[in-house]
């Protein structure tokens, strides 16, 4: 089986080596870049299963990358993007899942987690596939449902989605409807099961 490629993008060249050793070590190919415009450059050339991306980098920040990338769906739009960051506060965090950001981990890395979220992020692109013909749950129902699961409360989903309090009720309910159950409590159990969500 072709290992996984991981492209790590980190301005620390010490943090990148550790990194780079550790994921080798756990059967992932990792290809490195040291900042933003690097990082951008490496992805257009030779696409890579996930990104793990630092966010104070010279050139192009982890923020402006993800931006970029966004802005050039649907080409880049299955690729899971990781921050992987020292900015432990709550705005950062809150703009990087405002970007996009499948995943957001806090430095000095721990590499069990670190590893679980790769392998979890992964297994999700490699599923996406088989679901929705079975469910047909649009994007933004499968969204709220992710952050409902993860113990987020209809302002703080809407905060993080853009999106006001009713309309993330609505998406909810809808998908509530189509799984075929009658509480929210329900959809979502049920949701998780099937691997609709990402927990």
């Amino acid at each position: 089986m072709t290992a996984k490629r991981v492209l790590c993008i980190e301005d620390d060249a010490e943090t990148a080596a550790v990194i780079a050793e550790e994921l080798a070590d756990r059967g992932y190919e990792v290809a490195m870049a040291h900042n933003g415009r690097e990082g951008l450059d490496a992805i257009v050339r030779s696409p890579p299963d996930l990104v793990l991306a630092d966010i104070n980098m010279p050139v192009m920040s982890g923020f402006d990358l993800l931006a970029r990338l966004t802005s050039m769906q649907p080409r880049f739009a299955r690729i899971p993007f990781v921050f992987l960051t020292a900015l432990a506060d709550h705005d950062n965090e809150l703009r990087g899942w405002q970007l996009g950001a499948d995943d957001y981990l806090t430095k000095p890395v721990d590499f069990d987690v670190l590893a679980a979220v790769i392998a979890s992020r992964l297994k999700r692109v490699a599923r996406a596939s088989i679901w929705p013909g079975h469910i047909d749950l649009v994007e933004r129902e499968r969204e709220t449902l992710t952050w409902a699961a993860r113990g987020k409360t209809f302002a703080e989903i809407g905060q993080i989605l853009g999106l006001s309090r009713r309309t993330v009720e609505f998406h909810l309910d809808n998908a509530r409807r189509k799984l075929g159950v009658s509480t929210r409590t329900q959809a979502l159990i049920k949701a998780a099961i099937g691997e609709l969500i990402e927990l």
